[in-house]
């Protein structure tokens, strides 16, 4: 995993550069005329970082470093930067992302893992919930992340009455 991550922050290194490029090609005062043309692609940048952040981690990367890797701007007054709905999206991204990792580690043996996604995910549906989010995309995404909660529940309580977590919690040293 450490391998992969060092690779994928050699490829932002890229992204630096295009984005550099991109913010060339239009007047800096009128960024949202045209945010609808790299707003998925933003979305999925920050998805990407917060991954790999994660993996390293296991923290949740905030907007400003998200910002630094990709060599944008996390204040809109500096030009080109980093739309905190975007920076959002990309955070439920990674909380559908990790479910599915849960899943995997489970299948991999690694019985662990899902608990401390289980508390990483559940954390970051408390954060969301103190959110007023509007009838949105962004409302839209959050309301998937319930389902993402629930089926990182479901694994957890699969390891649980196979008395499988008490082997990953005696290797963390927590209880459950």
């Amino acid at each position: 995993v450490p391998k992969k991550c060092q690779k994928a922050r050699e490829h932002f290194g890229t992204v630096r550069t295009q984005l550099e490029s991109l913010k060339t090609k239009f007047p800096a005062d009128q960024y949202y005329r045209f945010h609808e043309h790299w707003r998925f692609v933003l979305q999925r940048l920050v998805f990407l970082a917060a991954f790999v952040v994660y993996l390293e981690s296991e923290t949740l990367v905030t907007r400003e470093a998200v910002a630094e890797i990709l060599g944008i701007e996390a204040d809109r007054e500096r030009g080109f930067h980093l739309d905190i709905e975007d920076y959002l999206s990309g955070v439920l991204t990674l909380a559908s992302e990790l479910a599915r990792l849960a899943v995997n580690s489970v299948t991999a043996g690694d019985y662990s893992r899902p608990l401390r996604i289980s508390t990483f995910i559940n954390e970051l549906d408390s954060g969301f919930r103190l959110l007023n989010l509007k009838n949105d995309s962004l409302r839209k995404r959050y309301d998937g992340l319930k389902y993402d909660v629930k089926k990182i529940e479901e694994v957890v309580y699969d390891l649980s009455i196979r008395g499988l977590n008490k082997e990953a919690t005696v290797g963390t040293g927590g209880e459950k």
